[in-house]
């Protein structure tokens, strides 16, 4: 007898909103307006580049609901790239996963983890007689190692917990996303009615047509933006767990993302109402400091950096375990296709892919000794949205190869929406390369890693293919 059962389809709007909402806001939102403020020097800038950041969001997601619409179940991306360019190529997206964007991600996160720990508990700096120490002068996996060594122990920590089978539950996920969202809106008050003066320049609209923000510094600044913004497609894997799917997951990415912009325009005009931008750009050359620290020490002292420190260690803490819960699932399925390492598809006495969460917490533990926070972040942004480029050219694939399939949500404004993300995507691949030649070329080889790998995989597939054939009842063997 076969196993009918299916997932339950109990989610409903508000919960697609929420989920959109609390699986963007994380780490950028508190970090990343220092480099902004380093490569673009203008408040006014800074607020454009959000805002601008927000709506390729948001036309990225809207064309990404139109393949969530069509192919509404669990899955998200692994799933539309598959059926748009076949196996290779979702192969390759999930390598990437596996080499650069999933890894990296949780990198990043420990990161500033560890970095916002640092500002309630100083963290000792360790070996610095090898902070000079580099591999062919472009890793340096010493420097700030004090940092890097608890972020790799943090990793691990949750790695461990997860193999165990460890659960938060739902009502902790629910918790932190609320209280995250209240700290925002005081941070948000504090800044924008603080009796503090106003730094100089706070606002000057003359700086956009002064001419001194090139196109390549503002695609430059949009990586900051672009990782503040990530996650908005996680929404595409728990589909088949959605009430009217084909509605709601459409209608909830663009209602999610458009909160979001809100939030982030606000917060960041609070921050430059309190700190001016070449405080904020020291803020970026010191390293391993944080911005929203930073401004908050200097509106509450020493008690605001105890509340902005625990308000980041929270939100980031949720993110990072979730990253590495959900991060480690595309893995073990390929592994199930027998187009990944063998191990990696098993499952632990705990019913958990424990092989993949380890390797997935190993590499992503080397990816610390890469690099800095911005670094990785820059790398994985340029990676993942060669794949967000390549799905939104997907809808133009599909209009053309299955024009009559039901699409029970198309792209509002199709094609120019979809064009404009598409073209905006193919600009900051040429610029990451030019402005940011170290994370793109690292970026670019962890992806090619994945083309020698497949070949040895699918040869493994077919060869199983050819052996379970030949050993069939029919065969006579």
């Amino acid at each position: 007898m076969t196993d009918k059962r299916s997932l339950s389809r109990t989610l409903g709007l508000g919960y697609v909103v929420i989920f959109v909402i609390a699986n963007i806001i994380g780490s950028g939102v508190y970090k990343k307006i220092a480099p902004m403020a380093d490569e673009l020097n203008s408040s006014v800038w800074i607020l454009l580049v959000w805002i601008a950041g927000g709506i390729i969001t948001l036309f990225g997601a809207l064309s990404n609901a139109e393949l969530a619409g069509m192919m509404a179940d669990t899955g998200g991306d692994y799933v539309y790239l598959k059926k748009i360019y076949k196996r290779f190529f979702s192969f390759l997206y999930g390598w990437s996963l596996f080499a650069v964007i999933q890894t990296a991600t949780i990198s990043s996160l420990a990161y500033v983890f560890v970095q916002s720990l640092n500002s309630i508990f100083p963290i000792p700096d360790l070996l610095p007689a090898l902070h000079d120490l580099s591999i062919g002068g472009i890793f340096f996996p010493f420097q700030d190692f004090g940092i890097k060594l608890t972020a790799i122990i943090v990793i691990m920590l949750l790695t461990l917990l997860n193999v165990s089978g460890l659960r938060s539950g739902a009502w902790t996920g629910k918790a932190i996303f609320f209280f995250v969202c209240a700290g925002l809106l005081v941070i948000i008050v504090a800044g924008l009615t603080t009796d503090s003066p106003r730094p100089e320049n706070f606002i000057n609209f003359k700086e956009v047509g002064s001419g001194s923000v090139t196109l390549s510094s503002f695609y430059t600044a949009m990586l900051a933006a672009f990782w503040a913004y990530q996650g908005w497609v996680s929404v595409g894997f728990i589909g088949g767990e959605i009430k009217n799917a084909n509605r709601n997951i459409p209608k909830g990415i663009a209602i999610g993302v458009l909160v979001v912009i809100v939030i982030y325009v606000l917060v960041n005009l609070a921050y430059m109402r309190i700190m001016s931008i070449p405080d904020l750009v020291q803020v970026h050359e010191a390293g391993n400091r944080i911005a929203a620290v930073e401004v908050i020490r200097s509106l509450w002292g020493s008690g605001g950096v105890l509340f902005i420190s625990l308000l980041i260690l929270i939100t980031t803490l949720g993110c990072l375990n979730a990253s590495i819960l959900t991060g480690s699932r595309p893995y073990y399925a390929m592994s199930q296709e027998k187009l990944f390492f063998r191990g990696i598809g098993k499952l632990n006495n705990r019913n958990v892919p424990g092989n993949s969460l380890l390797w997935q917490g190993i590499w992503a533990s080397v990816l610390v000794l890469s690099g800095t926070f911005d670094q990785l972040t820059d790398m994985l942004i340029f990676a993942v949205y060669i794949f967000y480029g390549a799905m939104a050219t997907g809808v133009f694939i599909l209009r053309r190869r299955n024009p009559e399939a039901h699409r029970p949500y198309k792209v509002w404004g199709y094609p120019v929406v979809t064009a404009i993300f598409v073209l905006f995507c193919i600009g900051l691949f040429f610029n990451t390369i030019i402005t940011r030649p170290r994370e793109a070329m690292i970026g670019l080889s962890l992806i090619a890693a994945g083309i020698p790998v497949y070949f040895i995989f699918n040869r493994r597939f077919r060869n199983d293919g050819k052996i379970q054939k030949n050993s069939s009842p029919d065969s006579g063997s």
